[in-house]
């Protein structure tokens, strides 16, 4: 196997960094370290690429694609990933080799995979990064100063029944409409696993993003609800710093996802949100959502998400869920925002479009 020369900030550059270390300062990268057995998550170590697997770009720092070949090396961080359509997956270094488990910059341990995916690529950890100090450098170290709850800027939460129901077309999709309606939005991505999707996606509909990679976290899978509640307050309260009046938080996977069900049931979050955008699949999983957030004593305005795309779908969704069902193309517009967004603001908005 190719030897890697001797780290330096210089060396460092070789190697593509992956969306999850963007915060990370490259320069106090000072050294490696082998002791993998005391890695933790969110630790950033070097690999090189060995067996394309499933994953077969990694998105970087810079938020694009990078095609993977074997023998390259990467940055990525460890962690630990929930996913139904893709991958369950530890945040450990157990053998010889790892997984990338997340295309975003996630390595780990496969521990369960949905059937119709591929092996995922694996990985030869080469060592941990390690500062001037000695210490592994994690990108904890680079989270945004942390701030208390802000409690003038109105936030809506969007949840799902699960992957890919809609939910980050709904969000941005939202954003925009706001941005359209007048108001100064900022989008961001409170629980998941660090990807640039869902970043890009709030900021190509005008919406300037933030996520959890900002706050300090690779992924939220395990994360102590409390770091997931301090994170979200400081990133609502950076978004209102920077001028944001009304902010859409999209939160990771469905209703029934660990960290999501802890949101739902007892949190800071919960307790935060002026409303709520669901975004459903089908009209049964609409009328799913609804039962299941009513349950813990709240209720989506509208329904959004793939129901949304198919007439004879939404118009199941409506009459199950008694709620309006809500395209993308109904988001954009400042007719949609005023009728059912602009009731939820926290204060009134002087330089809102008529």
């Amino acid at each position: 196997m190719t030897q890697f020369p001797q780290l330096s900030p210089i060396t460092c550059e070789v190697a593509k960094w992956a969306f999850t270390t963007r915060r990370v300062d490259r320069s106090d990268v000072r050294g490696l370290s082998t002791q993998m057995g005391t890695a933790k998550a969110g630790d950033l170590i070097l690999c090189e690429i060995v067996e394309i697997g499933h994953h077969k770009k990694i998105q970087l720092a810079e938020r694009r694609s990078s095609v993977s070949y074997p023998g390259d090396y990467v940055v990525l961080c460890l962690g630990d990933r929930y996913a139904p359509d893709q991958f369950l997956a530890s945040a450990v270094i157990d053998d010889d080799l790892v997984d990338l488990v997340a295309g975003g910059g996630v390595a780990g341990r496969v521990d369960a995979a949905h059937a119709r995916m591929d092996e995922p690529t694996r990985l030869k950890p080469i060592g941990l990064l390690t500062n001037a100090s000695g210490h592994v450098i994690n990108v904890s170290d680079y989270g945004l100063p942390s701030l208390p709850s802000n409690e003038q800027v109105t936030v809506i939460g969007v949840f799902g029944a699960s992957m890919n129901s809609g939910k980050t077309t709904a969000a941005s999709s939202l954003g925009h409409g706001l941005m359209r309606s007048g108001y100064s939005v900022a989008g961001v991505k409170a629980t998941g696993t660090g990807a640039f999707g869902d970043f890009n996606s709030f900021e190509d509909g005008g919406a300037p993003a933030l996520d959890f990679t900002d706050a300090g976290m690779a992924t939220t899978y395990r994360m102590p609800l409390e770091t997931i509640e301090t994170g979200f307050d400081t990133l609502v309260a950076t978004a209102a710093s920077r001028g944001a009046e009304i902010v859409v938080v999209e939160i990771a996977d469905g209703v029934f996802q660990r960290e999501t069900r802890a949101i739902l049931q007892s949190s800071r979050i919960r307790d935060r949100l002026d409303g709520i955008l669901f975004a459903a699949p089908d009209a049964l999983s609409a009328l799913g959502g609804v039962t299941v957030l009513e349950k813990v004593g709240l209720s989506p305005f509208a329904i959004s998400g793939l129901v949304s795309c198919s007439p004879m779908a939404a118009t199941e969704a409506a009459e199950a869920t008694n709620r309006p069902i809500l395209s993308r193309e109904d988001l954009w517009s400042p007719v949609t925002i005023a009728k059912h967004v602009a009731p939820l603001m926290r204060r009134e908005t002087e330089n809102v479009a008529a």
